[in-house]
């Protein structure tokens, strides 16, 4: 296919694009002109009945007040006429007096425990009728018997004396009825003369605004239904798909208050009715009724003394449809004439529009295969023209960008070279993978370090991890791809030969422009000898501490000694043996068996049970067993406890002991008595407890030596004791921190790991002397 029919295509395509949207648009704009415009009907409609049933509500209510004055008129003669008490009144009394003062029947109610009822009645169907069901007319028969005003704001009320309004009777339900109340409380009963009359039910039904509604179809032939609707029993498990009810029958509670209910499809129509109401605005409905398109609008009203009900109007749709229907057929016509003029013109167009194009395309193909002369010639000023001045310019610039491309290409692959000898060169065994694993480089470090060649493990995924580092090994890769920035980590990493060799890896990630990861760069050293030679030297430190502990018991044990061969010799000299020497000799040989048996604790790993425990109830133990030697001292114990659990993974008895000892401590040095105070808080992750005394403190230079064996400020103490607490909450993962003032006191604070309530016990053997690196 030529350029110019294409061209034509193009232009007859995108004309006819343009007159299917303007049929598109047409259509919709002119089928929501109509829906507006039905709807506004519609709304009017609606509100010319609600102004039509208001105006006879008005009237309705004005010959209700003229027939309550005159209930009230005759329930006061009734009143002065029957006696106070219910019991000298007689049905045959009442029916006679109903005809003297001109009502239909006179009903007596009495208040019972809970309901009040129909006692005496000129009427013999309304003797025992309970009242407690009727609403708020029982609740206007309560306000009367209690003597205050009326509270109901629906009838007629005045003094002592509330009217309802007209409503069907409940003992004869074919008649419609009015009531009076009169209650002066003078007797034991309320008075209900009422009339009731086919006066009465035919005014009721002439100001009913079924005629109303009949009017108004007639004038709007399209309107095919008009319903008043009482939301409040509307859809009512009694109701009945035609709008009847064969429980709500009254005036005020049928369900459909006037109009037909023929149209009707109640779940939709009663979500409808909701909207309206809340949303206080129309809401229509697109459904199909007994078989014909419908459009429903449910209109919410609110009358003064009717309260908030809904009017819905049902018109037939095919009105909006046929008014679409005409004119889209209009538009079509119009579009095919036009079609036909545009397919003849963008022909003619397309071959002066052709030319200079054909030119320009002829110049592209040359740049493509690198021929950048020579430049075209411009013939016009018009769109064209200035094309063709930027294919020039184009052309100009992809020959100056395509020589600097190649500049820079022999500069990129001299700066390659350079990085692999770089890479290569250097002695950190460096490879990279993939998001899988799957290796993409390596250089020769790596090689040596693994024993792997490069053309074996391009494109393979290896086992480089053992079994026991791949878990942290997966944890660190997933923080490494969140973002997180990570150090070396010194680990192990299998050979080729899967022997065991380690290393430190510092890990990277590539990314793309977006941030997505593309791969890991991984850089591994070789540890083995450096790790030797850490092991020599700790080693070395351990045999100076031995020694250290050599020399410091050999120290302390010697005086005892030579304290004890003195007095031997002494004894031998003098062939006696005084009984004072014993016991110093034996005060000197329990000294010597003290130290070593500190000794022996510090050396000896003692096998322990970790457990998961409370470490409040272990620093309750340690108080209870301490709390009588404070007491003898003038000490009190105080103790600052969370409520919360601050449950630790520790050897009880251990904790015990340094609790104990530091208590000790805290207690020997308050030779004049004072407060020690026991504090226990959570902080982040750490379970913090505080132990501060009020006694002699200690002096700033001795703070740094506290811990070293042998070291103490006590007469009798080998400066063991503070040792093997910190070797028992090292050996807990925990932190041991001492503070002092001379003249004020001291604190030691110890920070063990928290342990959350839910995690199971953790059981390890470890020793009680065992070394933390």
């Amino acid at each position: 296919m030529s350029i110019k029919t294409k061209l034509s295509a193009i232009i007859f395509g995108s004309v006819l694009l343009i007159l299917a949207l303007n049929l598109t648009l047409n259509t919709y704009a002119t089928r929501n002109n109509l829906w507006n415009e039905t709807e506004r009907n519609m709304k009017t409609a609606a509100s010319q009945i609600a102004v039509s049933v208001e105006q006879s509500n008005y009237s309705s209510n004005y010959a209700e007040q003229l027939i309550a004055q005159n209930l009230r008129m005759a329930a006061i003669l009734i009143s002065n006429e029957l006696s106070p008490d219910i019991a000298n009144v007689s049905n045959a009394e009442l029916k006679a007096l109903a005809a003297k003062v001109g009502v239909s029947n006179i009903s007596l109610l009495v208040r019972t425990k809970d309901d009040i009822v129909v006692k005496k009645s000129s009427d013999p169907k309304e003797l025992g009728l309970p009242t407690k069901g009727w609403g708020f007319w029982y609740t206007a028969f309560v306000d009367l018997f209690e003597g205050r005003d009326v509270s109901v704001t629906k009838g007629q009320r005045m003094d002592h004396f509330w009217s309802g309004p007209f409503e069907y009777s409940s003992s004869n339900p074919e008649y419609i009825e009015k009531w009076g109340y009169y209650y002066d409380g003078r007797s034991n009963y309320l008075i209900d003369p009422y009339i009731r009359s086919t006066s009465i039910s035919d005014y009721v039904r002439i100001m009913s605004p079924e005629e109303i509604v009949k009017q108004t179809m007639e004038v709007n032939p399209d309107i095919l239904e008009i319903t008043g609707i009482n939301p409040s029993t509307f859809g009512s498990s009694t109701m009945a798909p035609d709008g009847t009810d064969s429980v709500n029958v009254k005036l005020r509670n049928r369900p459909i208050m006037y109009g037909t209910y023929r149209f009707g499809d109640l779940e939709r129509d009663k979500w409808a009715v909701k909207e309206a109401l809340v949303k206080k605005e129309p809401v229509m409905l697109d459904t199909t009724a007994r078989g014909v398109r419908v459009l429903k609008s449910f209109i919410p009203v609110t009358l003064p003394d009717s309260g908030a009900y809904v009017i819905s109007v049902v018109i037939d749709y095919s009105v909006i449809t046929s008014v679409i229907r005409d004119q889209l057929w209009n538009n079509i016509r119009i579009s095919l004439v036009l079609l036909a003029v545009f397919l003849v013109g963008s022909y003619i167009v397309a071959g002066f529009i052709i030319r200079p194009i054909q030119a320009i395309l002829t110049k592209v193909q040359d740049v493509s295969r690198g021929r950048f002369e020579p430049p075209l010639e411009v013939k016009s000023r018009d769109e064209l023209g200035q094309l063709a001045l930027r294919v020039n310019a184009m052309t100009r610039n992809l020959a100056l960008h395509t020589s600097r491309l190649r500049q820079t290409l022999d500069e990129n692959r001299e700066v390659k070279e350079h990085l692999e000898s770089v890479i290569n060169g250097t002695s950190d065994a460096i490879h990279t993978s993939d998001m899988t694993g799957r290796i993409i480089s390596v250089n020769r470090a790596f090689e040596e370090l693994y024993g792997w060649k490069e053309r074996e493990v391009i494109g393979r995924i290896i086992n480089l991890v053992p079994d026991s580092a791949a878990k942290e090994e997966g944890t660190r890769l997933q923080w490494l791809i969140r973002g997180a920035h990570l150090p070396p980590t010194e680990t192990v990493r299998l050979k080729r030969d899967s022997s065991v060799v380690e290393v430190s890896i510092s890990t990277s990630v590539i990314r793309d422009e977006e941030g997505k990861p593309l791969s890991f760069v991984h850089v591994s050293r070789d540890m083995t000898e450096r790790n030797r030679m850490e092991e020599l030297l700790r080693q070395s430190e351990k045999l100076t501490t031995v020694g250290q502990l050599a020399a410091g018991v050999a120290h302390e044990i010697r005086n005892p000694l030579t304290t004890l061969r003195g007095f031997l010799q002494l004894q031998k000299e003098k062939q006696t043996v005084v009984p004072l020497h014993v016991d110093l000799m034996l005060s000197e040989l329990e000294r010597i068996n003290l130290i070593v048996s500190e000794f022996l604790i510090l050396a000896k790993p003692q096998a322990v049970r970790f457990q998961q425990k409370d470490v409040r109830h272990i620093l309750h133990d340690v108080i209870s067993l301490l709390d009588s030697q404070a007491h003898l001292h003038n000490i009190e114990v105080k103790d600052r406890f969370e409520t919360t659990p601050a449950m630790v993974h520790c050897e009880e008895n251990q904790l015990k002991q340094v609790f104990i000892n530091i208590i000790k401590n805290g207690i020997e040095s308050m030779s004049a008595g004072g407060t020690l105070t026991l504090e226990q808080k959570r902080l982040e992750d750490s379970i913090v407890i505080v132990i501060t005394d009020e006694g002699e403190g200690i002096p700033a230079e001795m703070l740094p030596k506290l811990g070293q064996p042998f070291f103490t400020n006590k007469e009798t103490g080998t400066g063991l004791g503070l040792m093997i607490c910190q070797r028992i909450i090292q050996a807990h993962k925990g932190l041991m921190e001492i503070e002092s003032q001379v003249g004020r006191g001291t604190s030691v604070t110890i920070a063990l790991p928290a342990a959350e309530e839910s995690a199971e016990t953790a059981n390890a053997e470890v020793g009680a002397g065992k070394e933390t690196e």
